[in-house]
């Protein structure tokens, strides 16, 4: 009987293993394919930040004041002399109160930013400058400054004008014209028969 060559052992256990090798790249093909996770980041605050362009815009168009009227123009009429007639006479120092009537026949309402203002003659005591009566269009309004008689005797006038928010000056010019004269004491009234002369009465000697 004929024996078959021995197999050599070292072959047969590398047989053995290959099946094993196979399968262990296999799994780690697997694990090399899948997503890795990605490490979260920490939420942090970002403040926030200014705009320059809203900036520029706002510092060179600032809104309008809400006391400003656009597209509208104003106009003052005068109507009358409510106190001191021209030519009203005053003693030095004494106090004018005078009042015009006037009417604003303009499409802008009069309100705080409005003023009245000396154009001409004397302050005569008042302030130069005086707040316009409100006044809203198409309705009249009384205008009143309190004055004070110059100290010394003479013909005086102070005019006066209105203006707008913007300075310039619109409407009818007014004016107060008053003369000052000197104080006169009154003479203490007589009375009745005083300072009369006594009638002379003679005496007639008895017996005669």
């Amino acid at each position: 009987m004929k024996l078959l060559p021995r197999q050599n052992d070292s072959w047969i256990k590398g047989f053995r293993i290959i099946p094993f090798l196979i399968l262990a790249i296999l799994i780690t093909g697997c694990q090399t394919d899948s997503p890795r996770p990605e490490p979260t980041q920490a939420a942090h605050f970002v403040p926030p930040t200014s705009n320059p362009a809203q900036e520029v815009i706002s510092e060179a168009a600032p809104p309008p004041l809400p006391t400003r009227q656009a597209n509208c123009s104003n106009q003052l009429e005068f109507r009358d002399d409510l106190t001191v007639p021209d030519g009203t006479e005053f003693t030095p120092g004494e106090m004018i109160i005078k009042r015009w009537l006037v009417e604003n026949t303009g499409s802008c309402s009069w309100n705080a930013s409005y003023s009245l203002q000396l154009i001409s003659g004397l302050v005569l005591g008042a302030e130069k400058v005086q707040s316009l009566y409100p006044a809203r269009q198409s309705t009249r309004a009384i205008i009143e400054i309190t004055f004070h008689a110059p100290d010394n005797p003479g013909r005086y006038n102070s005019w006066w004008q209105a203006y707008d928010p913007d300075g310039r000056r619109f409407g009818d010019p007014f004016y107060m014209e008053i003369s000052v004269v000197e104080e006169f004491e009154e003479e203490a009234p007589v009375e009745e028969g005083a300072g009369e002369e006594e009638p002379l009465v003679e005496e007639t000697p008895v017996g005669t």
